[in-house]
């Protein structure tokens, strides 16, 4: 099983910080979103990840490198404890650059040569699970049951969906298998409330199926992954998991500050006082 983080995107949502600095980079108090995806998969035994970039990230590759200069003051101080915290992730990592913004699509053919005959976890690192077993892990273990491939998905009851993929389900010998999948359904039009995370298991059929759907001639505007997606589902190669645990979604501004919240909540040395800032604050902002 291989790994795939896809991280070449512009950001424009989180400009003007995401002009120099990657949105994958922005920290969840102390630890980028890219570094909790990585950890994930290592935790569900992925050694050999991707990380798909574009020209301006760099600074992705330099963190998960060794930093000598802050090794060799660290340890001629002593401080074991920040050592630990700059020792670089014990995953064989690889990184390729997506040269022109072409959308998902074209992201996930670049990674073939990669990828090989190797069924393979994309991330979104928009997208992160901080309580619950990986959900990496969690897909790969619909996966070897089924053999298909797995979307992660959760049941939405209320509110606007529009923004997401929304999955059409049907039930099979106890597996839920995909119909279809709508890519940002208008309002009203929504095939079910069930609706897709960033995170996929794909076999190595999608290639195929990206070349199938592949517009003909040069590429004019973004190429999603949602039509091999269907293309697939059509002969009944595509399955759900439900998946269990907390997600954060770090996709807009308003989003991002409500998962530093969460997961501060979630983090013991700052739970505590956190809570009591948080009630002095809406105390403060209560109408008289």
């Amino acid at each position: 099983m291989k790994g795939v983080i896809l991280a070449a995107g512009y950001g424009t949502r989180f400009l003007p910080a995401s002009k120099t600095i990657p949105k994958e980079m922005f920290p969840l108090i102390d630890t980028p979103a890219i570094d909790l995806i990585v950890r994930e998969m290592l935790e569900a035994g992925i050694q050999d990840i991707l990380i798909v970039t574009s020209r301006r990230k760099k600074a992705l590759e330099d963190y998960f490198d060794r930093e000598v200069e802050l090794e060799s003051t660290f340890t001629a101080s002593g401080v074991e404890e920040k050592l630990r915290q700059i020792e670089p992730v014990e995953a064989n990592l690889f990184f390729q650059r997506q040269r022109n913004m072409l959308g998902t699509g074209n992201a996930l053919m670049l990674v073939e040569p990669f990828v090989g005959d190797s069924p393979f976890v994309v991330a979104y690192p928009d997208d992160v699970l901080v309580t619950g077993p990986s959900l990496s892990g969690q897909l790969i273990e619909v996966y070897r049951k089924t053999g298909h491939t797995v979307l992660a998905c959760r049941e939405i009851p209320e509110g606007d969906i529009s923004r997401f993929g929304v999955v059409d389900t049907r039930m099979n010998d106890g597996v839920e298998v995909v119909r279809a999948m709508v890519e940002k359904p208008p309002k009203g039009t929504e095939p079910s409330r069930l609706v897709g995370f960033g995170r996929y298991l794909y076999t190595p059929d999608l290639f195929a199926a990206l070349r199938r759907s592949h517009p003909k001639g040069p590429l004019t505007a973004e190429f999603t992954q949602t039509a091999a997606i269907n293309y697939l589902a059509g002969k009944g190669l595509v399955v759900v998991k439900r998946f269990e645990g907390k997600l954060l979604d770090l996709g807009s501004p308003q989003g991002f500050l409500e998962a530093i919240v969460e997961y501060g909540l979630l983090r013991k040395e700052f739970r505590e006082p956190f809570l009591k800032f948080l009630r002095g604050v809406v105390a403060r902002q209560a109408p008289e």
